[in-house]
């Protein structure tokens, strides 16, 4: 199968209008769900990448030792604080009574310690079982969750390593052979993968593109959880799974070539944040 390279315009395409006249919520409401004692700064990059994205609402359910320094980062954030440090099924049953029923997409994995695997399937389940748009990453990405998201509207954004752990096969090197491997496990589970890499795979299987912006830079940590941020916010106002996917790795992409430019090799993930509006206006939407 061929690949479509993203371009602007395509993307110009797939980006939706916010309407003059809608109200708080209209414009996308995203659960943000992530994070350890460790990786305390993964679902604050997501949420704040999915608030620049243009929705309204993020809600970032966090580890309780996390919860402060969360809040402390930013007023624009709604923090809900997990009742234990890793995710449980209890954590979990407690996070879907906190969280409003009408909840558009989710960003699950980000930095996130998961002490029991049937606790990561409870969630994405419950949250399939509303209609929420999922797209799952880092520690979410696990050979068992598979059962579950097939033919779902699930996003998976593994790089090289937790595309192997996920579908148990590697992808090479080379685009050709690293599209026709998602392309495989695309089709073969329903889903949209988006594969990382120095270009970028999106592809469901039937339709399939390649993002190609990228710069040196962007190796640096927590790029990852923008993207995932990112990806959360469009699919809460784009239900369409590959084009907000497409959207995500373009923008994360375009913003980091800009960075390089400016500040050369010496950006941060929290670069990227800023400099967010500053790509997303530049499209004719």
């Amino acid at each position: 199968m061929t690949a479509t390279a993203i371009t602007k315009e395509l993307i110009e395409k797939f980006l939706t209008s916010r309407e003059n006249h809608s109200r708080k919520g209209d414009n996308g409401k995203v659960l943000i769900v992530g994070g350890s004692y460790i990786y305390h700064g993964a679902p604050v990059l997501s949420s704040l990448a999915a608030l620049r994205s243009g929705s309204d609402l993020v809600y970032t359910c966090v580890p309780k030792i996390n919860a402060s320094s969360t809040r402390s980062i930013s007023p624009d954030l709604i923090v809900i604080p997990m009742a234990d440090s890793k995710l449980t099924r209890g954590t979990v049953n407690k996070l879907l009574g906190q969280v409003p029923v009408d909840i558009d997409s989710t960003a699950i994995g980000m930095g996130l310690a998961i002490q029991d695997v049937e606790a990561i399937k409870l969630l994405v389940k419950s949250l399939l079982d509303r209609n929420v748009r999922v797209s799952l990453d880092a520690s979410s990405l696990i050979k068992e969750i598979l059962p579950i998201i097939e033919g779902q509207n699930v996003v998976v954004t593994p790089h090289s390593g937790e595309f192997k752990r996920l579908f148990g096969e590697s992808v090479g090197n080379d685009t050709s052979s690293r599209l026709i491997t998602c392309e495989k496990f695309a089709k073969q589970h329903s889903l949209t993968i988006l594969l990382k890499g120095q270009e970028d795979i999106i592809t469901n299987g039937e339709i399939s593109y390649t993002n190609s912006t990228n710069s040196p830079c962007m190796t640096v940590g927590g790029t990852g959880d923008v993207l995932s941020g990112l990806v959360a916010g469009f699919l809460s106002r784009n239900k369409n799974m590959i084009e907000a996917a497409s959207i995500a790795t373009f923008v994360n992409g375009t913003t980091g070539e800009l960075l390089q430019k400016e500040i050369g090799n010496h950006m941060l993930a929290s670069d990227l944040i800023s400099k967010l509006p500053t790509v997303l206006n530049s499209f004719n939407n």
